[in-house]
């Protein structure tokens, strides 16, 4: 008498994918924001450092996807470059801005 063929278990299911394989739309602002602070409008530089900033703190607390992390990491870089562009600038305009306004109030005495 034999006994029926026992078959082995079916094997387990894949894993499951990540719930989202591309970044966050704030990683991708800071890092828009980013290069525009660094190549034409240093005022977006501190938004971008800002965004940057909270959406890394975002996905390590994994909230967000990992995906957008070099993207924010990025983002923060150039918003800090950005940042200090805009620092230089403001510090040209009030430093020699006001040079020339006090070196023209002075020829008209």
């Amino acid at each position: 008498m034999s006994e029926p063929f026992a078959s082995p278990p079916p094997p387990p299911p894949p894993p499951a994918p990540p719930s989202s394989t591309s970044a966050s739309n704030q990683a991708i602002t800071a890092l828009v924001l980013g290069i525009l602070g660094v190549i034409c409008c240093p005022l977006a530089g501190p938004v971008a450092w800002y965004l940057g900033q909270v959406e890394g703190r975002v996905i390590k607390e994994g909230r967000a996807p990992v995906a957008g992390e070099g993207l924010a990491l990025a983002g923060k870089i150039l918003g800090i470059l950005g940042t200090i562009f805009l620092l230089l600038s403001c510090l040209w305009i009030f430093a020699f801005g006001g040079m020339m306004f006090f070196q023209g109030l002075g020829h008209h005495w």
